[in-house]
């Protein structure tokens, strides 16, 4: 299973976490977001795959800030359309893209089948009127009703105290989980002690 810890943002916190065995370390885009990480990374990590997270940006600077910051990965957090999404992969990047999920009404499937075959990885989060990042969860049995080929991570609200949660949730096609706010002390800085005990956990 992946293990994705998103918005990172200050290098001595991502030089630390870098050593803890996760796979994938998320950097935020967006300049709305508390997370923001400017336009060039401070530090930036080896041994974990680079994903830069993005919301509706213009294409040529989605490139730029790629290439500026050797992003392994992209990840798509606003509108994108499944052409944007396809792309972005034509250029040679995975592609994620995230979904937002609520509990009080279904999901419309339909949406995601929209984008088979033009991503390699989805993303379910915690719907809110911002873009991702509300530290809420959603109601993760929402998720049988997803029936589609890409491989999806789960995100939303997972915190130190759902390992046990997170190890039981069970779908063909879930093969990792997007971890974030649960674990700050403060926006973009992660508890490290939290992260090492949750990964050893669930490892």
């Amino acid at each position: 299973m992946i293990i994705k810890v998103c918005g990172m943002r200050e290098a001595a916190n991502v030089r630390e976490v870098e050593q803890l065995g996760a796979d994938w370390m998320g950097f935020i885009f967006y300049p709305q977001s508390p997370r923001y990480v400017g336009e060039v990374l401070a530090y930036l990590p080896e041994r974990m795959k680079r994903v830069g997270v993005f919301v509706n940006e213009d294409s040529d600077r989605l490139l730029a800030l790629a290439e500026k910051n050797r992003l392994n990965i992209l990840q798509l957090h606003g509108n994108e359309s499944p052409d944007d999404c396809k792309a972005l992969r034509e250029k040679g990047f995975p592609v994620v893209k995230v979904f937002g999920v609520t509990t009080d009404k279904p999901f419309p499937w339909g949406l995601t089948e929209q984008y088979e075959g033009c991503c390699d990885y989805f993303l379910f989060d915690t719907r809110t009127n911002l873009y991702g990042g509300s530290g809420k969860k959603f109601g993760w049995e929402i998720l049988s009703g997803y029936r589609g080929g890409t491989p999806f991570l789960l995100s939303g609200g997972v915190s130190p105290e759902d390992v046990e949660a997170v190890k039981r949730f069970s779908h063909p096609k879930c093969v990792g989980i997007d971890l974030n706010s649960g674990f700050e002390t403060s926006p973009a800085v992660k508890n490290t002690q939290l992260l090492r005990r949750f990964i050893s956990a669930f490892r």
